[in-house]
């Protein structure tokens, strides 16, 4: 029986093959995937299982790293490296730092 994220064999259209530089948050997501396998505290399979439980929704709706750091953070979560209130204290704390790097990084007024 095939699952909805099997594409393998369907009609895919064109394919651009032309190499892109990747985001800075995607590098990261590959690096945070690495360091975290590489540290036992998830597997590729463990991975794939959250992939293929997303649905088919966030196949059409996320990019590919979206959907990737959305697997390594249930794993993490799973492997209990955070809590789900220590994520949403720290998520808060980063989207206090301004919406892009450029906020972030500039000095805060006192007036």
């Amino acid at each position: 029986m095939k699952r909805w994220h099997d594409m393998g064999g369907d009609e895919a259209g064109t394919i651009d093959i032309a190499q892109h530089d990747f985001a800075l948050w995607e590098k990261r997501v590959d690096a945070l995937m690495v360091l975290c396998s590489s540290k036992g505290l998830f597997t590729v399979d463990g991975l794939r299982r959250v992939l293929e439980d997303m649905g088919p929704d966030a196949f059409e709706t996320m990019s590919y790293y979206e959907r990737w750091i959305a697997s390594v953070n249930q794993n993490l979560l799973e492997a209990g490296s955070y809590s789900v209130a220590e994520l949403a204290a720290k998520m808060e704390q980063v989207a206090r730092r301004g919406a892009d790097y450029a906020t972030a990084a500039a000095p805060e007024r006192t007036s």
